[in-house]
């Protein structure tokens, strides 16, 4: 459902920059007919950008990109704790912020927008090898090493790589709802969602492979929203003991099992009221949470919301 202007998304490659970091927002807001976006690669000034990694890039903008963009993403790069960015680029981040634009880091990428004064006062993350650095470097940044990402409204900032894709699909998520960011994540065969909350860092110690089997039980779980679904049921399917169960599935998601169980029939019910023309009452039972007063409920204390309102706010213009 584009709006009536593309979306601009500015992906700003720095020196030293990490190629999965700046794939990443390239491909999920993908200038294509499916998505309401256009996006631009650009550096502190056209031509070749000298990468990590062993690669370079071939940008085609220099930092007028910036001034045109709704949404700039700064992709990690390396040693960001030993030099800033260039002045001009700090600059840039700042007038596009200014202007209205939204900042948005993956990884290493939190160092740039630090150094723009932006994230004093602020939670921020990065990845979890560069979190004392950042804090070290820039002691007013609020830093948050347990978590996946962080939205402070005008400024976001993720851990590495992967997590990057979490917090692509929840701006997706924010902006057009949760139809687009499952299309999205279809396409690039990612997790729909990922609390932000989830701790980013499982130490090895781990003995098995405990998330996988969990992962084959939520699979399970999201064709079954409409059923009767209890914890037992749960981790009966996942075979091992309720206790079992609930705890690693928290470390898993971020969630006890039936938070999880309840954002999913949320998402599922935010999705038919942008998909469908059902009524309040038929999506509450489709979506297993039994009358139209119950998803109400849940919907303005997870969303802050009404689902009358959300379904106008993701239709409007189609």
């Amino acid at each position: 459902m584009p709006p009536s202007r593309l979306q601009h998304v500015a992906v700003l490659v720095l020196e030293g920059a990490k190629p999965l970091d700046v794939g990443i927002p390239a491909q999920v807001f993908t200038t294509r007919a499916s998505m309401p976006y256009e996006v631009r690669v650009c550096g502190a000034a056209p031509g070749l950008v000298t990468g990590g990694d062993g690669l370079s890039y071939a940008v085609a903008h220099g930092l007028d990109a910036l001034e045109w963009a709704d949404i700039v993403f700064v992709p990690g790069y390396r040693h960001p704790d030993r030099e800033d960015p260039p002045p001009a680029v700090v600059d840039a981040l700042i007038a596009a912020h200014a202007r209205g634009a939204r900042l948005a880091a993956i990884s290493t990428g939190a160092f740039a927008l630090a150094a723009t004064g932006l994230l004093d006062g602020r939670r921020a993350t990065t990845h979890w090898h560069y979190t004392r650095a950042l804090a070290a470097k820039w002691p007013l940044v609020r830093v948050d090493e347990n978590v996946l990402f962080v939205d402070e409204g005008s400024v976001l900032t993720s851990a590495g790589a992967a997590s990057g894709i979490d917090l692509c699909l929840h701006i997706l998520r924010s902006d057009h709802g949760v139809a687009v960011s499952n299309h999205a994540a279809r396409r690039l065969v990612a997790a729909p969602y990922r609390s932000g909350g989830q701790a980013q860092y499982v130490p090895r110690s781990v003995p098995e492979p405990l998330g996988e089997r969990f992962a084959a039980t939520r699979e399970w779980a999201l064709r079954r929203l409409g059923e009767h679904l209890t914890l037992e049921v749960l981790a009966r399917h996942a075979g091992v003991s309720a206790r079992t169960f609930s705890r690693q599935f928290a470390k898993d998601t971020g969630y006890t099992p039936m938070q999880w169980v309840m954002r999913s029939r949320i998402d599922m019910a935010r999705e038919l009221l942008e998909r469908s023309e059902r009524s309040v009452e038929q999506i509450a039972a489709d979506a297993g949470l039994g009358t139209g007063a119950n998803l109400r409920l849940h919907f303005q204390r997870i969303l802050g919301t009404t689902p009358s309102e959300y379904r106008r706010t993701f239709t409007q213009g189609e």
